[in-house]
C-alpha cells in the first residue's frame, strides 16, 4: 500500500468529480469513500494499473448511489425519479491538483478556511491533524470544513487568474510558517505542517514552472527548512541562526533552493517571496554567521519594503540595519517600527529591542526586553529561549 500515491491522487480524482457533478461537499464525500475502498482493497488485490482511474470510477459509482437515494428520498417527480444519472467521467490524462488549490481558496472564502480545506482536499490531513496543527478544536475546524464545502456548492472551475494565484501562494505560505515557527505549544517545529507545504508548493510549481513567484516560494521554503536540523539542541531548546551548527543544514535542499532563486531572480518579475528567497540563500552561502553579507540583505529588505511592506519586513530590516549601522542605528529604527499597531505588542519586537541593547551594553534594559518577550509569546520553547537570556544577563 502506498499512502503517497492515494494523497498525490486525492485532489485529481476530487477535481474529476467536481467539473462532472458540480456540489464539492458530495464530491469530495464520494472521493473519501473511493480512497477507504482502496485502503481496504489494493493490499490484496494490487494497486490497478491505472490507480488515477480506479479511483475516479470508484468515486463516481459513489456518487451515483447518492444522486439516486436522494432523489428518491425526496420523491421528485416521476420523470426526474427515473432520469439517468450521468456517466462516470472520462479518466483526464492531466493533474488537477492546481485546479482543486484554485477552488480551494475561492475568493467567496475566508482565509482560514482557504487554509483548512486547502489542508483536506489537497493535503489529505484529517480533520483531527488540522485541528491539531493549529491547536484549535476539532469541531471548530470540522464546522469551517463544512462552512466552505457548502460556500462552494455550486462553484465552477475557473482559469488561475492572477488574484487567485495569489491567494494560494498565501496560504502555502501561511501553512509553512505555522509549521516552522508554531505560534504557540511546547513544539517550535511543525513538521507535518513544512513537509505538506513543501509537497503542495512542489505540485504547484510542477504545474507552473515558469512563474516568479511560485519558484520563489518554493526556494523560500526549502532554504528556510534546511536550517531545521540545527535550529533545536538536543534538549529541545531553540537555537538562534547565529548560534546554529551549520554543519548540520541540509545540503542539497540549499542546493536546490538556490538554483531555483537564481533561475528565478534572472528570468522573472521579481517579487516578493522571490526577495525573500534571496535573503535565505544569502544566509545559507555564509559558513559562518561572521561572514554573513549583511550589506546584501540589507539591500533586499530595501527592495522587500518597496515591492511588499509589512509589520514583519520592517522588524527584520530593523536587524539588518543594526548589523551594518550599528546597534543605535537599529534602536532608533525600532522605535519607529514599533509605533505599527501591529507590532506594538508582538513578543518579537521586545525580542530585537533586548538583542540590540545588549550589543550596546545596557544589560539591565536588554535582560527586561528579554523577560517582557517571554511573557508574550505563546510559544513554550521561544518562552524558554528568552527566559534564558535574561537569565544570563542577570546579575
Amino acid at each position: 500500500m502506498n499512502p503517497e500515491l492515494l494523497r498525490t491522487l486525492a485532489p485529481q480524482v476530487l477535481a474529476a468529480l467536481v467539473r462532472r457533478y458540480g456540489d464539492f461537499d458530495a464530491c469530495e464525500d464520494a472521493v473519501q469513500e473511493a480512497l477507504l475502498a482502496a485502503y481496504r482493497q489494493w493490499p490484496s488485490s494490487g494497486i490497478p494499473d491505472n490507480p488515477k482511474g480506479w479511483l475516479i470510477t470508484t468515486a463516481s459509482r459513489r456518487r451515483i448511489e447518492q444522486w439516486r437515494s436522494d432523489t428518491a428520498r425526496r420523491r421528485r417527480e416521476e420523470e426526474v425519479a427515473l432520469a439517468q444519472p450521468p456517466e462516470p467521467p472520462p479518466v483526464p490524462d492531466v493533474d488537477d491538483t492546481l485546479t482543486v488549490l484554485l477552488l480551494c481558496c475561492h475568493p467567496s472564502l475566508p482565509r482560514q478556511s482557504q487554509v483548512a480545506l486547502t489542508l483536506r482536499a489537497v493535503g489529505g490531513l484529517t480533520t483531527a491533524e488540522i485541528a491539531r496543527a493549529f491547536l484549535v478544536p476539532e469541531p471548530t475546524i470540522g464546522q469551517r470544513i463544512s462552512r466552505a464545502k457548502r460556500s462552494l456548492r455550486g462553484a465552477r472551475f475557473g482559469p488561475p487568474e492572477p488574484s487567485r494565484l495569489a491567494a494560494v501562494l498565501q496560504v502555502l505560505y501561511l501553512i509553512f510558517t505555522e509549521g516552522h515557527t508554531a505560534s504557540s505549544g511546547d513544539e517550535l517545529n511543525r513538521v507535518d505542517l513544512t513537509t505538506e507545504a513543501i509537497r503542495l508548493t512542489r505540485r504547484l510549481h510542477a504545474s507552473l514552472p515558469e512563474d516568479g513567484e511560485v519558484t520563489g516560494l518554493l526556494a523560500l521554503m526549502l532554504l528556510t527548512e534546511a536550517r531545521r536540523p540545527a535550529r533545536v539542541s538536543p534538549s529541545g531548546a531553540l537555537v538562534p541562526l547565529d548560534a546554529q551548527d551549520r554543519a548540520l543544514w541540509n545540503a542539497e535542499l540549499i542546493e536546490e533552493g538556490t538554483a531555483l532563486i537564481t533561475g528565478a531572480l534572472t528570468s522573472a518579475p521579481v517579487g516578493p517571496y522571490q526577495l525573500q528567497a534571496a535573503i535565505a540563500a544569502v544566509h545559507a552561502e555564509a559558513k559562518s554567521a561572521a561572514e554573513t553579507d549583511w550589506k546584501q540583505i540589507l539591500t533586499l529588505y530595501d527592495l522587500l519594503r518597496v515591492v511588499a511592506p509589512g509589520p514583519m519586513v520592517t522588524l527584520n530590516r530593523v536587524v539588518a540595519l543594526a548589523q551594518v549601522n550599528g546597534p543605535a542605528a537599529g534602536l532608533a529604527e525600532l522605535t519607529t517600527a514599533a509605533a505599527d499597531p501591529a507590532l506594538a505588542t508582538h513578543h518579537r519586537v521586545d525580542a530585537v529591542r533586548g538583542h540590540l541593547l545588549e550589543l550596546s551594553g545596557d544589560l539591565k534594559g536588554a535582560r527586561e526586553a528579554y523577560e517582557a518577550a517571554a511573557g508574550r509569546t505563546l510559544s513554550l520553547p521561544e518562552q524558554e529561549y528568552l527566559r534564558a537570556q535574561a537569565a544570563r544577563l542577570s546579575p
